[in-house]
């Protein structure tokens, strides 16, 4: 059996979450897959995969396998890019991650249009609530807001006035104490998430003071989901931190009021990333011209639409 083939199979399946998964992706028999599979592991000499009738997880040599697999596979791909040229046209499947709503309302529909634009270009399109290990994770591009540290990565700048606010509901404000500076939020039900900060939110520093201020809390609600902290923010729980394109649809409708305006933090960046080798690669370099320019369309008419947060 082909090692590499082998390869394609073994990722596939941790790519589709099941080898009956893999079988669909690859046009193949479950025993193919599991074929494939055992041939690995009988070449390393040892288990990659535990299974079950129910489920399968990486053992941990299979985490190490799974990475080098991934870098072997994609170098392939560039090496046979490279070779056509120029005359290679987009094709095959590109793996896209974003954070959810920024990822379901602002990228989806050019995907949506790049799709219609490129027919021979399928995409995988993953939504995050945490960064991605692009290597590792066989991702080609990922959609960024804030500032990134340094790394090999490749990062195209799509925007750059995406604002963290704090708001809470105009029924909750009512009924309880002013916030006029970050310390009176220690008085408040704190509705967080999981991406902006658990136990405390950090603000710049007060007119003439050097540091920056840090409100410590105990959150009244923590969920892993920015679409659940808004809902429960406008249903009058308490006050949360998010991006101004989350709010900005309850901030026009009243729903939401922001509060601590000249406490809020500078404005955040908005990166397209994608591993250097892949910028070559014509599905990948056709994604980045062909959205680059929509991004920033994009996020230049939510920055217009800011005066919904002005006093």
């Amino acid at each position: 059996m082909d090692r590499i083939d082998a390869m394609r199979v073994f990722v596939a399946a941790l790519d589709e979450g099941s080898l009956a998964g893999a079988g669909r992706r690859l046009g193949r028999s479950p025993a193919a897959v599991s074929r494939a599979i055992a041939f690995l592991e009988a070449h390393v000499g040892t288990e990659l995969l535990h299974r079950t009738t129910r489920s399968m997880k990486l053992s941990e040599a299979g985490e190490r396998y799974a990475v080098a697999c991934r870098r072997v596979l994609i170098e392939l791909e560039e090496a046979d890019l490279s070779a056509a040229g120029e005359r290679a046209a987009p094709r095959g499947t590109l793996t896209i991650t974003a954070p959810p709503i920024s990822g379901e309302e602002i990228l989806r529909p050019i995907v949506d249009a790049y799709l219609h634009a490129y027919p021979a270009v399928s995409v995988n399109f993953v939504l995050l609530d945490r960064h991605a290990n692009l290597v590792e994770e066989g991702i080609d591009i990922a959609l960024r807001v804030g500032e990134l540290p340094d790394s090999a990565l490749v990062a195209i700048r799509v925007g750059g006035d995406v604002k963290r606010v704090i708001v809470a509901s105009p029924r909750y404000l009512a009924e309880h104490p002013r916030i006029i500076e970050p310390a009176d939020l220690a008085k408040h039900s704190i509705v967080t998430t999981t991406h902006f900060g658990q136990d405390s939110w950090v603000f710049p520093p007060a007119p003439g003071a050097p540091i920056a201020r840090a409100v410590h809390f105990r959150p009244r609600l923590l969920v892993n989901s920015v679409r659940a902290a808004l809902a429960s923010a406008v249903e009058g729980q308490g006050v949360t931190r998010l991006y101004t394109y989350h709010v900005a649809e309850r901030v026009r409708d009243g729903s939401l009021k922001i509060v601590l305006r000249d406490a809020e933090p500078p404005s955040m960046p908005v990166h397209l990333l994608l591993p250097a080798g892949r910028t070559s690669v014509p599905k990948v370099r056709a994604f980045v011209d062909f959205a680059a320019p929509r991004l920033r369309a994009e996020f230049a008419r939510l920055s217009a639409e800011a005066g919904v947060f002005a006093p």
